[in-house]
């Protein structure tokens, strides 16, 4: 099953995991991880949910501010360097990470650590395929085949998908997991 959305409006992973996102909200907020411009993580905080937005662009994360606080969401924001080498990430932190078209593969193990037990990861970005489709083209910015499925191995699998979607076409893969134990 393909549940993927282009353009602005957030991905529909979100809705359709919903439930999930909600749940385990209750053990801590949603780190809205690279949230860019945040059309993901406010989809979320608009259904009442406590979201972090987590970024290194100062502008974006103030429009966000904004938003937040002229919708009077339960949210807040977070101005950090993801690439700056120190592990931000602290332990058992987040109900939930969602991470959406980035890529920086030394955050996966501090990612996984800083899910709360029976949390959920929600992660979609280009794969090696997307080459043919235009940019990204630096392998750095491009998952493996399989790559999220192995990252997550050791979890519960409750989405994958490896492909080609969207108007105009591009290649991605998706995950959603949920991390073991209570």
């Amino acid at each position: 099953m393909n549940v993927y959305k282009v353009h602005n409006a957030h991905s529909n992973l979100l809705q359709t995991y919903v439930k999930e996102l909600t749940l385990a909200s209750k053990q801590g907020p949603i780190l809205d991880l690279a949230c860019g411009s945040g059309r993901n993580g406010l989809y979320l905080a608009r259904l009442g949910l406590p979201v972090i937005f987590a970024d290194q662009d100062k502008e974006k994360l103030q429009t966000i501010e904004r938003i937040i606080k002229e919708e009077k969401l339960t949210s807040t924001t977070w101005l950090v360097d993801l690439e700056s080498g120190d592990d931000h990430l602290i332990d058992n932190q987040y109900g939930a990470i969602i991470v959406f078209r980035y890529l920086h593969r030394p955050l996966f193990n501090s990612l996984k650590r800083s899910v709360k037990p029976s949390g959920v990861v929600i992660y979609e970005t280009f794969n090696e395929a997307q080459r043919k489709f235009g940019r990204p083209q630096n392998p750095d910015f491009l998952l493996q085949e399989n790559e999220l499925i192995d990252t997550f191995s050791h979890w519960h699998i409750l989405h994958q998908f490896e492909g080609e979607v969207g108007d105009p076409t591009c290649s991605i893969s998706q995950v959603v997991a949920q991390r073991n134990g209570r």
